[in-house]
């Protein structure tokens, strides 16, 4: 049995993305925060973030830091929403390109 890979595009997401491609709001971003359990036992953040102007990766990137760890799930995902907030502001104020 052959399965076949899922192809996904983020035209959608670009639909919704300030038409000049630089991101003008916070709208202009994704933010997916989620948690995952490390060997000893904790809860570690996990955060996605990607500019929808220009579908870019923004976190994680090589090097970045890790998020936790904490003692509950919801303490890690808040702690990675609190993240991911802050990197789309300090991407509004300087966007990589």
């Amino acid at each position: 049995m052959v399965r076949r890979k899922l192809h996904f595009h983020n035209s959608s997401l670009r639909a919704l993305a300030s038409p000049s491609g630089i991101p003008a709001t916070a709208s202009d971003y994704r933010i997916y925060p989620t948690y995952r359990r490390t060997a000893a036992g904790a809860f570690a953040g996990d955060l996605k973030v990607v500019r929808t102007t220009d579908d870019r990766l923004i976190f994680p990137y090589d090097g970045a830091p890790v998020i936790g760890p904490f003692d509950t799930a919801l303490e890690a995902r808040e702690a990675a929403a609190r993240m991911g907030s802050e990197v789309v502001a300090a991407d509004l104020l300087n966007p990589e390109t």
